[in-house]
């Protein structure tokens, strides 16, 4: 690919080698989040949300258990600023949920800033200017100098206002464009600022590192921030917080990595929305400390719900592999993945472990609000005798005898193959039923009897065949054999039983009896038959019955395509 020439590293490593944070090896807890999902500029999307639209995605905002919200940047949007107003002054904002509302080091735009969220009880004044390199020589065309004193001119502002509304408020500061910025430069910018602001025990900052533009493989991102956490003034007294963007693909690992390295707090969105490539997905990082056993601290028990409001207030669709809320991830078509899961949960039902191993799966689908039913073994062409034989027992409460399952995940797979579409639970279930089960003629059972003599049974049956109405009888060890013996005995009918198992019916509103039959026919073949019924007598001579009508079928269709 032509014109990789005019592109070079962008990014600037931090002056002193920072690589502690590779010595830990997961994240212990969660950080503070921040859900950013509610600025226009931040989500650019093609329809800006409405002001009922936002008030819903911020009830679920709270649903899901967010305490710090940015509600938007009132001075530069009247949507933004209404929607704070109305947040305010109906008293909307719970008593533990603190409001963020962005604004630019400019004086203008600071004051209209101060109007919007005046009353509020718990706010943070997020300040921003933009550091990079590039910025400062084509954008703003100044020095590091002037750039440092717009950043400690904007922070001073925000103390002096402050001090005048009485409000509570805290502060944070971006040096946006965080990683273009020369490390060692933007640590003297947050700690000019600090400088101002000084920080206490009491009263802490936020100073907030964002990936503006991801320029870096992630390691690179956590050695700037450790950098930063060693060399900033007031640590103690400074809440380091990260904002990643997702240009390079890697704005989760940017973020896992930062917190490695020393970081308090994300900024982030649900299904990492945002502008260009979107922010970090705040719902993927935390359900990675879920499935690593560490307490994400958000509900994404619903998932299902929280998709459906998302998609409904954003116009945007949450795409089928997202990580956990997409509605294939944990969808298994493949035949061996299917038997894996299966054989896992049967396992699980076994021996009750402690903790989830299942393979995989990486976490419960139930834990987000998903169900076996449509959303794990899904079958198609590519799927094997595990999957379909878990479904009909997990759904339908059948044990298929193990060659049985191989034979029925074959004919479902040819089905799906033929069809060119994915079986869902309930086509398979009539699938087999009326393959296996509802096969009642040539030869129909209308009904029997049986008499036990000393060591032999007697097997009277009502059949009819070809139309016509017959009795006929049948002499065997047991019962099924003197049913088999009356049908060869008086229909001319060439067989062996070679299997039979039969259990009761765990699934469903009724406790059945189901019964699995295979034979022998005259062709060497060998055929299932199935019966279901209240009596296990009843359900054996049925299943007899259907493996007897799907030979016949079978042999009839040879000899007509022959």
């Amino acid at each position: 690919m032509e014109g990789y020439q005019k592109y070079k590293r962008q990014y600037y490593m931090p002056p002193t080698d920072c690589m502690d944070w590779t010595k830990k090896e997961y994240i212990e807890k969660a950080p503070t989040w921040c859900s950013v999902d509610l600025r226009d500029g931040n989500q650019a999307l093609i329809v800006p949300m409405s002001l009922d639209e936002k008030l819903d995605f911020f009830e679920l905002l709270l649903e899901i258990g967010f305490k710090e919200i940015e509600i938007g940047f009132p001075a530069a949007s009247q949507t933004e600023f209404e929607f704070l107003r109305k947040l305010i002054d109906e008293n909307r904002i719970p008593e533990d949920v603190t409001i963020q509302v962005l604004t630019q080091a400019r004086e203008h735009i600071i004051r209209r800033t101060f109007e919007a969220v005046k009353g509020a009880k718990n706010a943070v004044i997020h300040l921003y200017n933009s550091t990079s390199y590039a910025q400062r020589e084509q954008v703003f065309k100044k020095s590091k100098e002037e750039v440092l004193k717009i950043a400690v001119e904007g922070a001073k502002l925000l103390k002096q206002l402050t001090e005048e509304d009485g409000g509570n408020y805290r502060f944070e500061y971006s040096p946006e464009s965080f990683t273009g910025t020369e490390v060692d430069y933007a640590l003297e910018v947050c700690n000019a600022v600090l400088d101002v602001w000084q920080p206490t025990a009491d009263n802490k900052v936020i100073i907030n590192l964002p990936v503006t533009v991801e320029m870096s493989m992630p390691h690179v991102y956590a050695s700037q921030i450790e950098y930063m956490c060693k060399h900033m003034n007031y640590r103690e007294n400074v809440v380091v917080s990260l904002h990643p963007h997702n240009d390079r693909g890697c704005g989760v690992a940017d973020t896992e990595m930062g917190i490695l390295a020393g970081a308090d707090r994300i900024e982030g969105t649900l299904f990492g929305n945002g502008e260009r490539t979107g922010n970090v997905d705040i719902v993927t990082l935390a359900m990675n400390m879920y499935a690593m056993g560490v307490d994400p601290e958000l509900d994404f028990s619903n998932m299902p719900h929280i998709v459906e409001v998302y998609e409904a207030c954003t116009r945007m669709k949450v795409g089928m592999r997202q990580p956990y809320a997409g509605q294939l991830v944990f969808a298994a078509f493949s035949g061996s993945h299917q038997d894996a899961i299966a054989k896992g949960m049967h396992y699980r039902d076994a021996k009750d472990p402690q903790h989830w191993t299942v393979p995989y799966l990486p976490i419960d689908p139930r834990d987000v609000g998903r169900v076996y039913e449509t959303d794990v073994i899904r079958i198609n062409s590519q799927s094997g005798k595990g999957g379909v034989g878990y479904m009909l027992e997990e759904y339908y409460g059948y044990e298929l005898p193990n060659d049985m399952r191989e034979e029925v995940g074959y004919f479902m797979k040819n089905v799906s193959d033929h069809e060119h579409k994915e079986l869902l639970p309930n086509e398979i279930n009539d699938l087999f039923q009326k393959e296996y089960m509802n096969v009642n003629a040539p030869y129909a059972l209308n009904d029997y009897h049986f008499i036990r003599e000393n060591d032999k049974v007697t097997c009277t049956m009502n059949i009819t065949y070809e139309g016509m109405n017959r009795y006929i009888t049948g002499v065997g060890n047991g019962r099924l054999d003197a049913a088999s013996n009356a049908l060869r005995d008086n229909m001319n009918l060439t067989f062996d039983i070679l299997d039979y198992k039969e259990h009761a019916l765990s699934k469903g509103s009724t406790s059945k009896a189901v019964s699995y039959v295979k034979i022998i026919d005259c062709r060497q073949k060998n055929q299932w038959g199935v019966g279901l019924h209240e009596d296990i007598i009843a359900s054996s001579v049925k299943a007899l019955f259907a493996a007897i009508n799907r030979a016949v079928i079978q042999k009839r269709a040879t000899q007509q395509q022959n």
